[in-house]
């Protein structure tokens, strides 16, 4: 929590900034941003109405608004990009890497996009280009085309006088290791930093190399984690179909990429869809939210359905009434663990659509036995509660087999739903909701309704 002094300082510099604004001040305005650290400039910078956004992005140093892009979100960022005019636009995008321009102008609007391509220089519109083509969980739509590369015939010495040099773009090489090309443009070899040091700088760079280890482009982000996790390289050379060096993947972009896969499918789940931050327009928020608000409701009522069927037993009996959210949202907790350990094995590969049965094998030995023992205790529990043995048997047994139909669920419609191309993350989640809210209660009032001699 934000001590007073804190909570001051921070109001203070977004009323600063604002006054800057109004007033015009470039150098003001970049003297407030440039010290916070990135994430504390965002916030400021997001504070703010979207037309003061667009003139600090228009005041302030080009390097400035160029780190305030690569920090938001890339839906966010393509916003404000979209907002500017295609010269500034270009100038702030030629100052981030190619891999951080891809993702933002893949998230633009087709026309707004290639105003702004039009405006790059051709070299590096035509790496954007290509980059934004590739799928965004791959090798080539994670990776940077800025190369620390260098000819087999050169010498260790040419590549130290590189290092050596005050040359701005070798910034953009994030620590990577000197990779080594044939005239065709096939890697053959890398140099760690500590042969360079220890080799005479006569010797070619053939003579202190190692054959690299190298991926294609349309390697999976699951595989590229794989290789991350078994190998300690910071980075790994990205092959073309013909073998041709294209690019890097670095290990904190491939990190990135699996933490922003994460963080999504989780959203999702909950019904968020997008890169959703209540800096956005207010009603595009509520439009999106909407959308799936509204097909809750949808799902709920047919849920509700099943209770009005069987109104004269709940009448009959009115303690169903205490445990029949208890079955369902028993059964719905099985059902999204299920669901969590078959999306894990889907993001790593592991399982395919056409695994289904065997998923659907695993889980419900599983449910059996969970079922069973849930069954047996919430039994229990209503059995003393309510003194009424046969009423314990109705909720024992409909939470046992609805809990095996919510793994069972939980457990092979994300793959069913992959194989539809339909989104398994979004979709799932209310899908179980809907089905085991629904068994749950026919379950209940079914069962109560053939024991009711017993249970009134």
């Amino acid at each position: 929590m934000l001590d007073q002094d804190n909570f001051t300082e921070a109001r203070d510099i977004g009323a600063d900034l604002r006054a800057a604004i109004a007033a015009g001040d470039a150098e003001r305005i970049a003297a407030l941003l440039d010290p916070l650290p990135y994430s504390e400039a965002l916030r400021e910078f997001l504070a703010l109405p979207p037309e003061a956004r667009d003139d600090v992005l228009k005041l302030v140093p080009v390097e400035l608004a160029a780190d305030l892009i690569e920090e938001a979100p890339y839906e966010m960022a393509a916003e404000l990009v979209e907002r500017l005019e295609p010269e500034r636009a270009a100038e702030i995008l030629e100052e981030l890497d190619s891999d951080v321009q891809a993702d933002v102008i893949g998230e633009m609007d087709a026309e707004d996009a290639e105003a702004v391509l039009s405006e790059m220089d051709a070299e590096d519109a035509a790496d954007v280009r290509r980059l934004a083509a590739y799928e965004d969980d791959t090798a080539g739509g994670l990776m940077m085309t800025e190369v620390f590369q260098f000819s087999d015939k050169d010498t260790v010495g040419k590549v130290l006088r590189a290092l050596a040099s005050d040359d701005e773009d070798f910034e953009r090489y994030r620590g990577q290791h000197p990779y080594i090309v044939d005239d065709a443009g096939v890697p053959v070899g890398v140099v760690s930093l500590r042969g360079l040091l220890t080799a005479k700088r006569s010797s070619n760079l053939t003579e202190i190399m190692v054959t690299p280890l190298t991926v294609p482009v349309d390697m999976p982000l699951e595989k590229l984690e794989d290789i991350f996790n078994d190998y300690p390289f910071l980075g790994v050379p990205v092959v073309d179909a013909d073998g041709l060096l294209v690019g890097v993947i670095s290990r904190s972009a491939v990190a990135d990429a699996v933490l922003e896969r994460s963080e999504s499918e989780s959203l999702k789940r909950q019904g968020v869809v997008g890169d959703e931050l209540r800096s956005m327009p207010t009603w595009l928020r509520s439009r999106r939210r909407f959308a799936w608000l509204s097909a809750n409701i949808v799902l709920n009522i047919v849920a509700a359905s099943v209770i009005s069927a069987y109104e004269d037993t709940l009448s009959a009996v009115i303690a169903l009434a205490v445990f029949l959210p208890m079955v369902s949202d028993m059964s719905g907790c099985s059902g999204n663990q299920a669901v969590g350990v078959t999306m894990r094995e889907l993001s790593l590969g592991l399982v395919r659509p056409m695994d289904a049965f065997r998923v659907w094998l695993k889980e419900i030995s599983v449910g059996v036995i969970n079922g069973i023992a849930l069954g047996v205790l919430i039994g229990v529990v209503a059995w003393v509660w309510k003194g009424n043995p046969a009423l314990g048997l109705v909720i024992g047994a409909a939470l046992a087999l609805n809990t095996m139909l919510a793994v069972s669920i939980g457990g092979v419609v994300p793959l069913l739903l992959k194989r539809l191309g339909q989104d398994p993350a979004a979709a799932s989640g209310p899908l179980l909701t809907t089905v085991t809210d629904m068994a749950g209660f026919f379950f209940v009032l079914s069962f109560a309704t053939l024991m009711m001699p017993w249970l009134i």
